[in-house]
């Protein structure tokens, strides 16, 4: 984590804390009812959500030598009242997330085997490869989220998600074509992915945030080739405002 890095998370743990603070001194002014259950509370009004993240994880498989950092805000909407019965009672949610802030780090440049065919033989030779970190920017458009029914507190939560990444510079790193710059992925890259967290209600109008997701990055073939990163592992700490 670079310096740039760790003075913004910094800042966001800061925020989050005099966030909750401020909270907490309101609890006076709050009904009864929304103390006891502030999670059923928040979620029976079907209301809207903003809040404020922070994300980190790694790549696993043959990207486990991947690490990867992001932060944003998220803006969503509960849309409909409980339905389904027993365990998998909720609520349909519709969000989106905005990341100005998205770095992978990757392996320095080196050389690297590449496995090669050319007419009937084949084998292995050495070619230079890119790497380092890359800085983009990251849109999460399509959340699709189920809230299970909450308990007094918590809110746990499902969801599936679609989005898409964007560096200056090709990723993930790849062959370093003659000019120097990496010869077969794109600046574009899309972010399916699935996860699961909760939120843990402070009051009615404010929870503290976990979640786990399973973040899948690949390029469609945008360029001549497409190494994407298979699977990675992120989790997401946050702060939420309902109204």
């Amino acid at each position: 984590m670079n310096g740039k890095t760790f003075w913004f998370c910094g800042f966001l743990c800061a925020v989050l804390a005099a966030s909750s603070a401020v909270a907490l001194a309101q609890q006076a002014r709050v009904p009864a009812s929304a103390i006891d259950a502030p999670a059923k509370a928040a979620l029976a009004t079907l209301p809207w959500e903003f809040g404020a993240f922070f994300q980190g994880g790694v790549g696993v498989g043959e990207r486990s030598d991947f690490a990867f950092t992001s932060a944003g805000v998220r803006l969503g909407k509960v849309i409909t009242k409980p339905y389904l019965p027993g365990f998998l009672r909720g609520q349909f949610e519709y969000a989106g997330e905005l990341m100005p802030y998205w770095e992978a780090f990757t392996p320095a440049p080196h050389l690297a085997e590449t496995k090669y065919d050319f007419e009937g033989q084949t084998g292995y030779i050495l070619e230079p490869y890119g790497g380092g970190t890359y800085t983009g920017f990251s849109i999460t458009p399509i959340i699709l989220r189920w809230n299970f029914a909450p308990s007094r507190h918590f809110a746990p939560w499902f969801q599936g998600a679609g989005g898409l990444v964007y560096t200056p510079h090709k990723f993930p790193p790849d062959i370093l074509v003659p000019h120097g710059t990496p010869g077969g992925t794109s600046v574009f890259n899309f972010t399916p992915q699935g996860g699961m967290g909760f939120h843990y209600f402070i009051n009615s109008r404010r929870s503290i945030d976990f979640a786990a997701n399973a973040i899948h990055i690949s390029s469609a073939s945008l360029g001549d080739r497409n190494p994407g990163v298979n699977a990675s592992v992120q989790f997401q700490i946050g702060y939420t405002w309902w109204h």
